[in-house]
């Protein structure tokens, strides 16, 4: 399996910890986030991972070129970002044809490994996607997931007042490899997953729900959680998710 690791933005919303520092690079009590994420892909065996840079790409380089990962990844420079939909079009032939997984590396997670790659190795028939859900504490400000009895994904709320729930889209995906065609359809080189592609898919995304920590750091609230939090948390892998019923 290979993943694209998202790690192209600004971070706008996390200043002022970002005007110096890209955001997959903010520290969590003892290292880096991105830090996090690739010890958590490794250990569950990625083949390997591509990281897109462009605020502060730099910094990014220095990091992955001095870790002990260095030889498994690829990094690629956006001098314009392309969008995550984009980015998966600009470097499709890395992919080789075959199913791959793309993650935000904004979010602080320890879901996102073995067990994912399992559950859509084993999803139902003509599902596309598999994508980690969890268990948020603010529905409000998230994408709340509908399901049907197979944990397919039936309806998106986007960040409504009154969400039916509050299982969460964690912006951690598996995808098959005809989903880059749905995005060349498009025509453009700018494409966002989560307004252009994803909508179009569902009825055809497997949820699979993590027991495990999950956050996304965008803001300095959020960022003081996962410090206090993070460090504090039981013990968990990538398998230890909810697999589909």
């Amino acid at each position: 399996m290979r993943v694209l690791l998202l790690a192209a933005g600004v971070g706008s919303r996390l200043m002022p910890f970002t005007a110096t520092t890209p955001k997959c690079l903010i520290r969590i009590n003892d290292r880096p986030l991105l830090g996090y994420w690739l010890e958590l892909l490794f250990d569950a065996g990625v083949e390997r991972v591509l990281i897109n840079t462009h605020y502060l790409s730099e910094q990014v380089d220095a990091y992955v070129k001095a870790s002990r990962w260095a030889s498994k990844i690829d990094l690629v420079f956006e001098a314009e970002l392309l969008g995550t939909g984009g980015t998966v079009l600009a470097n499709r032939d890395w992919f080789l044809g075959q199913p791959f997984v793309l993650a935000h590396a904004d979010n602080l997670t320890d879901g996102a490994g073995a067990g994912l790659f399992a559950a859509h190795r084993t999803r139902p028939a003509g599902h596309l996607m598999t994508m980690l859900a969890f268990r948020t504490d603010d529905p409000r400000s998230c994408g709340i997931l509908e399901l049907d009895e197979r944990q397919t994904v039936v309806a998106f709320h986007e960040k409504v007042d009154y969400p039916p729930g509050n299982l969460a889209n964690g912006a951690v995906y598996v995808f098959e490899p005809e989903v880059i065609d749905m995005i060349a359809d498009h025509g453009t080189p700018v494409v966002d997953l989560s307004t252009e592609i994803i909508p179009g898919l569902v009825g055809r995304i497997l949820s699979v729900e993590t027991k495990g920590y999950h956050r996304d750091i965008g803001n300095p609230e959020a960022l003081s959680r996962a410090r206090a939090e993070f460090g504090q948390r039981p013990c968990h892998s990538g398998a230890n998710l909810r697999q589909p019923i």
